[in-house]
């Protein structure tokens, strides 16, 4: 049996408490994780509890990335501190969690998981085999579980590992210090990921302009700004006659394909996406110079299109149907703001220039252009820029009370669909 107190025992109580004050004053101030699990190795070190490698992972609620882990080393070899990791339910994935320690100590129920490879300690798991290798002596690892009414989605814990070099691995007391310290790191570290999980989720749903609105509080019922805007308004050609045609499990990879090229190109060019309604998109694009926000919305359109451009050529040589995205732009005043009942709000644009960029998008189909713009836009837009419209045309449009001229992107210029 190893002794039951060795390596590290200089560590004083006073600063095991020193440092779970300091993690929750840097947990309030919303300290980045990294840079607490940093921080925190550092200052374990200078108390005499020698950590040589640390990782902390956890879950987090994002369509794309299933959780972030963050790591620290003591040797100066070069390290990705923060790393976004994608789903773990399948593939090869799923075979390198379903065969972790971590995944090994979710599974038993427990708290904590110790390896004393000084001692002869099994090395069981392949990160063990690769700890004792590289000369760390003993490795612990250790997780905490959030209440069932505390959890997110996949959100419901914390786990983190701790490694040293020291001849004699983690004393009593070093060990005693981890079991008090690393929840507190642990609190933090979930708070820090909360906040991030609140900004995505707002910026994923609402767009990015619209989420730091409510983030910044500015979420009171009826409240609204009047703004000047261009607006977009996009759907995809013959989608009804596509989703009877197609299997029903082709659909929404379908929309999502080109709602991928349609918000990457507004997004790209500065544009905020307020909302997706089936396979329509409304965007606005914002600036003090109406003609740069139009330029930019003109921009986007050119990318869009070489970007599904490229989606069909792919879609084709799959075998899959494929479509082109209709476009309509119009510049005008809006209210931007909370609209909704006291317990169901949506922060959206509302006004006379929103519908006119529908019926703009709308007109497409029946003059068989992509892309239409109104002449307000075009006056918007800069004299090089006015030169690549052609007008198609006066048109009476639903529920616009006055006839509109209606220009389009030159066909020479445009990249086909």
């Amino acid at each position: 049996m190893p002794p039951a107190t060795s390596g590290s025992a200089a560590i004083k109580q006073i600063d095991i408490d020193r440092t779970a004050d300091w993690l929750v004053r840097r947990g309030l101030e919303g300290t980045p994780e990294a840079d607490l699990l940093s921080a925190f190795c550092e200052r374990c070190n200078a108390a005499g509890l020698p950590i040589s490698r640390a990782l902390v992972l956890i879950d987090t609620l994002h369509p794309v990335h299933e959780g972030t882990v963050f790591r620290w080393r003591d040797d100066g070899e070069p390290e990705e501190p923060v790393r976004d990791y994608g789903p773990s339910d399948e593939g090869d994935a799923a075979r390198v969690w379903q065969t972790s320690p971590f995944f090994a100590l979710m599974q038993s129920g427990k708290e904590e998981m110790r390896r004393r490879f000084a001692f002869g300690d099994p090395t069981d798991f392949e990160v063990f085999r690769e700890m004792k290798a590289e000369g760390h002596t003993d490795y612990v690892l250790l997780l905490y579980r959030f209440a069932p009414n505390e959890t997110i989605g996949e959100m419901d814990s914390v786990y983190s590992s701790w490694a040293t070099r020291d001849p004699a691995g983690f004393s009593d007391a070093g060990m005693a210090a981890l079991q008090r310290l690393v929840p507190a790191l642990s609190l933090a570290v979930k708070t820090s990921a909360l906040t991030k999980v609140a900004a995505n989720l707002v910026n994923v749903y609402l767009g990015r302009d619209a989420g730091k609105r409510v983030l910044e509080g500015r979420i009171r019922r009826g409240v609204a700004d009047r703004i000047d805007a261009v607006l977009w308004f996009s759907d995809l050609r013959s989608f009804t006659a596509i989703t009877d045609a197609a299997r029903p499990n082709e659909i929404i990879p379908l929309l999502n394909d080109y709602a991928e090229t349609v918000i990457t190109a507004i997004q790209e060019q500065g544009g905020d996406v307020l909302k997706l309604i089936g396979d329509g998109t409304l965007a606005i694009f914002r600036a003090d110079d109406a003609s740069d926000a139009s330029v930019r919305a003109l921009r986007a359109v050119m990318s869009m299109r070489a970007k599904v451009s490229k989606l069909n050529e792919r879609r084709r040589a799959e075998e899959r149907p494929t479509s082109t995205v209709y476009v309509g732009l119009h510049a005008g005043e809006v209210f931007f703001g909370n609209i909704g009942s006291v317990d169901r709000l949506d922060f959206t644009v509302v006004g006379p220039a929103v519908n006119e960029a529908s019926r703009i998008a709308s007109m497409c189909r029946s003059v068989d252009r992509p892309v239409l713009v109104s002449s307000a836009f075009a006056t918007a837009l800069p004299a090089p820029d006015r030169q690549t419209l052609v007008s198609v045309g006066r048109y009476a449009l639903r529920g616009v009370g006055h006839a509109e001229e209606l220009f389009t992107i030159d066909p020479a210029l445009i990249q086909p669909g």
